[in-house]
């Protein structure tokens, strides 16, 4: 498993380029962040070329998978944001269900299942992985429809691409419903993505509750091979934060 760095949460307030930069001192190849429209492609690409820096994914431009009505709109902005991708040597994209409307459940993830069996020929013609994210419901994300892991495999499973699958975010999963090592290696042929942040409080991943290093050695035994993001608030100064998880962790 390789471990990439989350940019907005070490150097959000930072120039990009610069962050790639730190990021490859620091001894990580790989990163990852959220929304590009802002972003100077070429200047970005330049940086990845200069310092084998790839970037690993970014986001959709919204999340509104539980709205039948709001299909196409999302199915546009996959449209650009695969091209967006593409031009920054990513192949993935993160999206989440977007909020739980109050219609019946299986409304919701009947359409969340349409829309995405939609997006099939979209990923296919740019090569790039959509990757379904349960969010936790207790504590960040009180609004969102999707928390529970079992139900996004179970999307993925009715869907039936290999260009969609699942982002599994343990710190998420933990505060929603435990059991992280068995249900994620249960389900790891689902898996394209994993976010670790240390629970509770969503900071450096040897304060919380979770021992990590068990639960990298489990996923490691499966023959994952993808990439683990770092997804966290540091508590310290990023760098330092970051090298203490470079001499726990790898």
């Amino acid at each position: 498993m390789k471990f990439d760095v989350a940019i907005p949460c070490f150097f959000g307030g930072e120039d990009f380029c610069e962050a790639i930069r730190k990021t490859k001192a620091l001894g990580f190849d790989a990163v990852e962040t959220y929304g590009w429209k802002e972003l100077d492609f070429e200047k970005i690409k330049a940086v990845c070329e200069e310092t084998g820096v790839k970037i690993v994914s970014l986001c959709t431009t919204c999340f509104d998978l539980t709205k039948a009505e709001c299909r196409q709109e999302w199915l546009d902005g996959l449209e650009e944001s695969c091209i967006a991708a593409k031009k920054l040597g990513a192949d993935k994209l993160i999206t989440q269900s977007g909020p739980d409307t109050g219609r019946p459940r299986e409304i919701q993830h009947a359409n969340i299942v349409g829309t995405l069996k939609a997006a099939v020929p979209i990923l296919e013609k740019h090569g790039v992985t959509i990757m379904l994210e349960p969010l936790n419901t207790l504590v960040d994300h009180k609004d969102t429809y999707l928390y529970s892991s079992a139900e996004a495999f179970d999307i993925v499973r009715e869907v039936g691409s290999e260009y969609v699958k699942v982002i599994f975010d343990i710190y998420h999963q933990q505060v929603t419903e435990g059991n992280i090592i068995a249900n994620l290696t249960a389900n790891i042929d689902l898996v394209a993505h994993i976010h670790a942040a240390g629970t509770p409080g969503r900071h450096e991943l040897q304060y919380g509750e979770c021992d990590y290093k068990n639960i990298f050695a489990a996923v490691d035994k499966t023959g994952y091979t993808g990439c683990c993001g770092l997804e966290y608030g540091p508590t310290c100064p990023p760098e330092e934060s970051l090298a203490s998880f470079r001499e726990i962790y790898m």
